[in-house]
């Protein structure tokens, strides 16, 4: 069959699933990780949090790829450079300078899985036409999840099972950052062979066109900082997950940490249970009801209800610091209680980012706007292990509840119009 007439079935489960990979190794396995090798939480939190910097300027660098190549090509070459990073870290891993070489090649991961991001949903938009794509959104959004809960519980699970196995952190990391880096030069080669070739994709004007695309660049960041009540629209981006931001850091250090240390102690095949798995898939659900409740009344009405369902769970973890419970079933409810929540919250963010970019420009303030988002984790992640460090996990996420303050703050500023995001009658 020709590529340009492939089905899309062939090719976008596996490059969204592709895509979500590399984002929940930089952020999320690579804490389990560095916790199961005897990091420090301040360390951690502060040097995992820089992490998100390539998706904090990610709009700085993406008319690179406008100018050069084709989107094909930006994705395939892309996946092979993950691939080659996944490799570089099982490299690193056995090594005595494990935390600093393997922190090197993690940036490298995440600023190839940024431009990862920019060229996948270019591309995507260019090989099928619009109602294909509205269509087609659903499976993007799931096989992204189904790589978050892979990664989060299935490898956080195979390096606990393998850690058991082999009564080596070191050995059971290795492996699993092995099969990864095989993994995604398998679904390079896949890509490769089965992307579409669209007549939309064509290679960009290269150095020739660099200089009217600058000013043109520029002009589109102005355009966005002149739009009204940009100040509240900030702060709403910026600190509407800033006690999520801290939690997020310390959520699975907390977990796999002793008792006596005022964690739960639970292993690591556990926390790919509860964490991984039920949390995910409890986040995946909630992110899915609140999409249903913004389609059925509108994101003003449905506004507050999801800012609550958003922050008032996090006592959930305020409790398990408090009671230490030892039922792995008690500790992944609450859990999925607490992820449930998040997913509902977050809706309401993803909409008022939708409302925010809306004009001619939406696809290029959108692009700016998660660029905010990213920054609004960044910045309260790094400092959260060295508060944790040194006033334990209940005053933490004591600290936590009364963060959400200028959450709910920034929430009765913003301005949102009736009836946005209402599905039409």
């Amino acid at each position: 069959m020709n590529t340009a007439e492939r089905s899309p079935w062939a090719w976008i489960p596996t490059l969204y699933f592709a895509q979500g990979i590399p984002y929940v190794v930089v952020m999320t396995l690579s804490v389990v990780l560095y916790k199961n090798l005897g990091i420090s939480n301040t360390d951690i939190a502060l040097y995992t949090s820089w992490l998100y910097l390539p998706w904090v300027i990610k709009p700085l660098w993406s008319p690179l790829a406008e100018l050069f190549g084709t989107k094909r090509s930006w994705v395939t070459v892309l996946q092979f450079l993950v691939g080659a990073a996944l490799a570089g870290v099982a490299l690193t891993i056995p090594t005595e300078k494990v935390f600093q070489l393997s922190l090197a090649v993690f940036w490298l991961m995440a600023f190839a899985s940024a431009s990862h991001d920019i060229a996948a949903d270019g591309y995507y938009m260019l090989a099928l036409p619009q109602h294909s794509q509205a269509a087609f959104v659903g499976v993007r959004s799931t096989f992204y999840r189904l790589a978050n809960i892979g990664g989060q519980g299935g490898l956080v699970y195979l390096a606990g099972e393998l850690t058991e196995r082999t009564g080596s952190v070191v050995e059971a990391w290795t492996a699993v950052f092995w099969l990864l880096g095989g993994l995604f030069v398998v679904l390079a080669g896949w890509h490769a062979l089965v992307l579409p070739k669209p007549a939309a994709d064509v290679r960009g004007p290269g150095r020739s066109a660099a200089r009217g695309l600058a000013s043109e660049f520029f002009a589109v960041f102005a355009s966005f900082f002149r739009k009204p009540g940009i100040a509240v629209v900030l702060g709403f981006l910026l600190l509407y997950r800033f006690p999520e931001a801290q939690l997020l850091k310390l959520a699975s250090p907390f977990l796999l940490d002793p008792v006596e240390q005022g964690g739960l102690g639970l292993s690591t095949k556990a926390v790919g249970i509860a964490y991984g798995t039920v949390g995910l898939t409890a986040l995946t659900l909630g992110g899915l009801a609140g999409g249903w409740v913004i389609s059925r009344i509108g994101l003003k009405r449905a506004l507050w209800p999801l800012v609550l369902a958003m922050h008032v769970p996090n006592v959930a973890f305020l409790l398990l610091a408090l009671t230490h419970p030892t039922s792995l079933a008690v500790i992944s409810a609450a859990l999925a209680v607490e992820q449930f929540g998040y997913g509902l919250g977050f809706t309401a963010y993803l909409m008022y980012m939708i409302h925010v970019a809306d004009g001619p420009q939406k696809t290029a303030h959108y692009a700016i706007c998660t660029g905010f988002m990213a920054l609004g984790m960044m910045i309260p992640g790094m400092w959260s292990g060295w508060l944790q460090d040194h006033i334990g996990y209940v005053p933490f996420f004591a600290w936590v509840l009364v963060a959400t303050v200028p959450s709910f703050v920034m929430a009765a500023l913003i301005k949102v119009p009736e009836g946005f995001g209402k599905k039409a009658e």
